[in-house]
């Protein structure tokens, strides 16, 4: 590790100091041009990029608490394959990706035959609170917390990113999304981000504030969208792919997955997830969905003008939506209306968690509820809807390059 730290510090140290204005931001002055195209270690002043030159992400990139990175529009970073190699902004630091629709910035694997989990993507840890007022521990590196009592925490502005064959994984618990948003404020801007062929899920909330708006995610092995640990930003115009021919490697992949605490195990801690997602679009025609909205645990979900579609499957034990889990059902109060134009869906509802999926009976709206006496029944959700007349998500992801 020292020799990884000098190596940095000194190729930054090397450059004279020149004013920068791309971080919008009085104290990211006097910023650094880095000098040289590997990039591992630790950032701890305001450094920037150069779009010119071919960046190789070589190992684990830490921006430090007063560390600002700066990529302008245009640049690329390859990183080499491993578990190892991800870009973590710490509390206190800050990233600035700033891409144009013309000139998106691009994260992606340096393997001339890229797929999932070469790399393990782009990790944020704020100081925004989780649900019970808690820390935790950043997933893939326990030594780094996150969160905290700044709902308004800023950790920079993300525009324009394409993240490309992320997730790397080192075991079942511990493992990468495309991105990673844990315990980040709403003074982070992120907006206009493509995920594409990525393992585990394509983007992650722990908690925090932070909203997301314009975000396509194309073939993530798990979830496309997830969040736990107490979230309660909005998700707006959001649209999630499984293209066909497409395999997922998990058991129960779905496009939303919410919990209101962290694992279900903190049912009694306040501030669970209460979210907002705005115009969304799940388009499955390869995997088998276990459900394409699963809301559980204590998470309150407000979700407006969502469209499924697609030739895709969902399982037989699953459902369009399933507010159910043996940790704990959704909030009850939960608003969701989502209008399903999924070919092979079973099961448009599911409430509760049965013990034996024998004890199930019709409920008279294409769905399965638990026989009276055993769980929630569908008058426990009735602002919970599969309706006609949504349009979802039609926001334009041409500067992506995916072909719908």
């Amino acid at each position: 590790m020292k020799k990884m730290l000098w190596k940095f510090a000194m190729a930054a140290l090397l450059v004279p100091a020149i004013a920068l204005t791309s971080c919008n931001d009085d104290d990211d002055n006097n910023v650094h041009t880095f000098d040289g195209s590997e990039l591992e270690g630790d950032i701890t002043e305001p450094v920037s990029l150069d779009a010119s030159v071919a960046y190789k992400l070589t190992g684990p990139l830490f921006i430090k608490d007063g560390g600002v990175l700066t990529i302008p529009a245009g640049t690329t970073i390859k990183a080499e394959q491993g578990f190892d190699k991800y870009i973590l902004v710490l509390q206190g630091g800050k990233i600035y990706v700033n891409g144009t629709a013309a000139n998106p910035v691009t994260m992606t694997s340096g393997k001339a035959n890229p797929a999932a989990e070469d790399w393990g993507g782009l990790i944020i840890n704020g100081r925004a609170p989780l649900a019970g007022n808690t820390t935790g521990s950043t997933e893939i590196n326990a030594d780094y917390s996150y969160g905290g009592n700044m709902p308004n925490d800023n950790s920079g502005s993300i525009t324009y990113l394409k993240l490309e064959y992320t997730g790397a994984r080192n075991s079942a618990n511990v493992e990468h999304n495309g991105l990673t948003l844990n315990g980040v404020g709403s003074g982070t801007t992120i907006e206009n981000i493509y995920i594409p062929f990525g393992a585990d899920d394509g983007i992650e909330f722990f908690g925090g504030s932070v909203n997301v708006k314009n975000l396509l995610v194309v073939n993530s092995d798990d979830d496309m969208f997830d969040m736990t640990q107490g979230w309660s930003g909005t998700l707006e115009n959001c649209y999630g792919v499984w293209k066909a021919g497409f395999e997922s490697s998990e058991s129960d992949p779905s496009g939303v997955e919410a919990d209101g605490n962290f694992d279900g195990n903190f049912p009694t801690h306040t501030g669970q997830s209460s979210f907002t997602i705005k115009n969304m679009t799940i388009e499955n025609n390869g995997v088998e969905m276990n459900n394409v909205l699963k809301i559980r645990r204590g998470a309150k979900a407000t979700i407006q003008n969502a469209l499924v579609k697609g030739s895709g499957t969902v399982k037989s034990s699953g459902a369009v939506i399933d507010m159910s889990d043996s940790k704990g059902a959704g909030d009850k109060t939960s608003s969701v209306s989502i209008t399903n134009s999924l070919i092979n869906s079973v099961n448009s509802y599911k409430w509760g968690y049965p013990v034996d999926w024998n004890n199930m009976i019709d409920d008279g709206k294409g769905g399965l509820i638990p026989a009276p006496g055993t769980a929630y029944t569908a008058t426990d959700f009735l602002n919970v809807k599969v309706e006609a007349g949504n349009a979802g998500c039609t926001v334009d992801f041409s500067w992506t390059g995916y072909t719908f």
